[in-house]
């Protein structure tokens, strides 16, 4: 049935102005936000290395995954999406990334689709995405998007152009089938790139029109950084994070509460090894204690 989906459901009351945006920016190019920050590496740097005495081996992108997952479920109006006018709450929390089976001029692409619940801690995040990319890089392996890719390769180019637009036509009235929705990485809560694996810095990516995806994140090279702090101007190792998301879910001050939440996992990493407590006052209560 129209305005029916299978990945979200419709939300209700909302803002008054948060129900006419989405009629005024149409796209999610006309909804653009961008926002970039350093983050410094020293509390990650440390965090890597105890981990690493005891026998864990941590990555700059495990830990950003797990903060990236925890925000979305503490604070679910960064998995919203909005369709035709419609503002929906997405049923699961999905971080798409886009992976090369090898770092060559011709080495082939993938993308590939994560499910979470959002209550996983940093192990789980780790042993999930670290699995799923280490056998996507197996030039043997097809995942779901691949064989979508492969079957639409099948048409003919005059009619690859008719194929997305019946498909996006489907999408924007609630009927994409499901076996797409799922296949699809378009159709995530957050992408998240490392540029930084390629010896650049980060970018700004734009979001898509097609699929539901809201946010775009993207983490570029190492690099010396001057930070403001405690009324001191430091000069620190750091990475910067570049996001690119849709106004239209959440206003300013939710989106800047959200990086701050995530700045905070990011100093403290340890913060991530507990899972979620689903009892939004224990959470908070927990939250609070070790901060």
């Amino acid at each position: 049935m129209f305005g029916h989906r299978s990945d979200g459901k419709k939300v209700k009351n909302l803002e008054p102005l948060f129900r006419i945006i989405p009629s005024i920016m149409l796209e999610r190019n006309d909804a653009q936000v961008y926002f970039k920050q350093d983050i410094p590496l020293k509390s990650i740097d440390e965090y890597i290395s105890k981990k690493a005495e005891e026998g864990i081996r941590m990555s700059y992108m495990n830990i950003i995954y797990a903060g990236l997952v925890r925000i979305i479920k503490e604070r679910p109006k960064l998995n919203r999406f909005v369709m035709n006018g419609t503002t929906y709450q997405r049923n699961e929390i999905f971080v798409s990334l886009s992976i090369k089976k090898s770092l060559t001029d011709d080495g082939q692409e993938t993308v590939i689709k994560i499910p979470f619940n959002g209550t996983e801690n940093i192990f789980e995040i780790k042993e999930k995405l670290d699995s799923t990319i280490e056998k996507n890089k197996d030039k043997e392996t097809i995942n779901k998007t691949d064989k979508v890719v492969k079957i639409l390769n099948l048409i003919p180019n005059s009619f690859i152009l008719w194929s997305i637009k019946i498909l996006r036509f489907l999408d924007k009235h609630g009927i994409m089938p499901k076996a797409i929705i799922n296949a699809s990485p378009f159709h995530t809560s957050v992408f998240l790139t490392n540029v930084g694996s390629l010896g650049i810095d980060s970018i700004y990516h734009h979001i898509y029109n097609f699929g539901t995806t809201s946010l775009f994140f993207s983490m570029g090279k190492k690099k010396k950084s001057y930070i403001y702090d405690e009324d001191e101007i430091k000069e620190e190792k750091c990475i910067t994070i570049a996001f690119v998301g849709d106004e239209r879910i959440c206003d300013g001050h939710y989106y800047a509460s959200s990086f701050k939440q995530l700045t905070k996992y990011l100093k403290k990493p340890e913060l991530l090894e507990k899972n979620y407590i689903e009892n939004e006052e224990e959470n908070e209560k927990e939250l609070v204690e070790n901060i």
